[in-house]
């Protein structure tokens, strides 16, 4: 048993999705959430950027917060660096890909399967790589997109937004045209836009990298112990590199109830 908090590290505010999973997984552990949204999105940015940009806010976290694990609640982190970064903050990582690629290929009937990511991400071929390790011989269509991740951050995530509906048509196109069965939400933001999605792909399953990544987070501390003894009143803690009152402003959106965010 460890009562010392869960770290869950992300660009920005996507990986509140994450956080939510935890908290109804795991009501018991306090969780602190740091989020890069001063330098957000890290989506198009090279390999090396993001290792250093990633390692740097693990360090953070670590030094503000007594850690026990670390969620890295970031398809372009996981894909990027994840083993870097848990090692920067001192602690065993997880991420978010290799759960949600199992989630997909069970998920699965056809194994015609769609991965929606950041561009980072999908230069990697993170997420094929692990589909195919869960499931040899699955038929993935991946696509990188830029255009989602700004207007979630910005807030702007609701039916009527044009330049937001314009945004999802283009994403899911392809994925439509592919006849896909199951497709990944690869990136922690784009859960915030289910609903959006189901409209377009009626009948495929959708699936939230961060509730998987969530529940492989739950899972890794059962096994090795560090489970908190306490069933319920857990806390939960958000650092922030950029501006805390439009943080809290999207907290209330990914999370509901109020929430005071601190200056990372």
């Amino acid at each position: 048993m460890d009562n010392r908090a869960i770290g869950v590290l992300d660009t920005g505010v996507g990986g509140l999705t994450a956080v939510r999973s935890l908290r109804a997984l795991l009501p018991g552990e306090d969780i602190v959430f740091f989020a890069d949204t001063a330098r957000v999105p890290y989506g198009g940015r090279d390999t090396d950027e993001i290792r250093a940009l990633s390692m740097d806010c693990a360090r953070r976290l670590a030094e503000r917060a007594e850690i026990k694990f670390l969620l890295v609640a970031c398809g372009t982190i996981t894909s990027a660096c994840l083993a870097e970064t848990g090692g920067a903050a001192g602690v065993e990582a997880a991420g978010v890909i290799a759960p949600a690629a199992e989630a997909a290929a069970r998920a699965s009937v056809t194994g015609r399967i769609g991965v929606l990511s950041t561009e980072a991400t999908a230069r990697t071929g993170a997420f094929p790589r692990a589909l195919e390790a869960a499931r040899p011989g699955v038929e993935v269509v991946s696509r990188g997109n830029s255009a989602l991740v700004p207007l979630i951050e910005a807030g702007r995530i609701s039916a009527g937004d044009a330049e937001l509906e314009r945004a999802v048509d283009e994403a899911a196109a392809p994925f439509i045209s592919a006849g896909v069965d199951a497709l990944i939400l690869g990136c922690t933001h784009f859960p915030l836009l289910t609903e959006r999605f189901r409209e377009r792909l009626p009948g495929v399953e959708l699936i939230n990298s961060g509730a998987a990544g969530a529940g492989e987070c739950a899972r890794r501390l059962a096994e090795e112990g560090l489970l908190n003894p306490r069933s319920a009143g857990g806390s939960t803690r958000c650092l922030v590199t950029g501006d805390t009152e439009g943080f809290c402003r999207l907290a209330d959106i990914f999370l509901g109830g109020a929430f005071t965010a601190e200056k990372a």
